[in-house]
């Protein structure tokens, strides 16, 4: 089975049988309605019954699809995020970041350097051997001072990366840890690089959970033209 294309649209998939399930519900309660006219409480009963537990059923799929959103497989190294920085003053930058299906988004920050954290969600040994992937979904965009002193006194930029609305899977295993006896544990990574103008950086993460950031190769250069200085 291929999770990577099975997960990575988990909100359309869990919906899609949300509303299967949901419309099976409709039957149901379209049958109580005709058991009433037939006089038969029983029947209408056990219907009725049925018609409960879709809509419960119904409503735990699509609270699903809402807590897995944002989320995305973990395989060998997956590409997580591209960033291009344009200088806009002195520790002042415009970033541009850019998903692998072609979303962007864009943030200012300020320091020297940038730095981007995901949040990873690993399984235990049954579901890992089953062939189900580790989680991952960007948190937090943030900006970084090479110097110790305005690293603790000066303006910090923090951009909230996580998707809006909905639940998050985080939250729902910490607040109800017994509903998700599958997963293992979850934590975050993180990763920066300093800026540069027109510098262009890649991020992915390795299946062992850690973030990798890389610049290209013109922004190599330019790296290394600053710390000749």
């Amino acid at each position: 089975m291929d999770w990577s294309n099975l997960l990575r649209l988990p909100t359309t998939l869990l919906l899609l049988l949300a509303g299967l399930v949901l419309l099976l519900a409709l039957v149901q309660l379209l049958r109580v309605r005709q058991r009433l006219r037939e006089r038969r409480s029983f029947a209408a009963g056990v219907h009725a019954l049925g018609c409960a537990v879709c809509v419960a059923l119904s409503l735990l799929l699509a609270g699903g699809a809402l807590t897995l959103r944002g989320y995305r497989v973990l395989t060998d190294e997956a590409p997580v995020v591209d960033v291009d920085a344009r200088i806009l003053s002195p520790q002042n930058w415009a970033l541009t970041l850019t998903w692998p299906d072609g979303t962007t988004r864009h943030a200012i920050v300020l320091g020297d350097a940038w730095r981007v954290e995901a949040i990873v969600l690993k399984w235990k040994l049954p579901t890992m051997l089953a062939g189900v992937p580790p989680l991952y979904r960007l948190d937090r965009l943030s900006g970084r001072y090479d110097d110790m002193q305005q690293e603790a006194t000066a303006p910090r930029t923090v951009v909230d990366l996580a998707p809006e609305g909905g639940f998050d899977i985080v939250d729902l295993r910490r607040r109800h840890p017994a509903w998700m006896p599958g997963v293992d544990t979850v934590y975050g990574s993180g990763v920066f690089l300093p800026l540069v103008d027109q510098g262009h950086y890649s991020v992915s993460l390795m299946r062992t959970g850690a973030l990798v950031a890389r610049p290209d190769a013109a922004t190599e250069q330019l790296l290394a033209q600053r710390w000749d200085r």
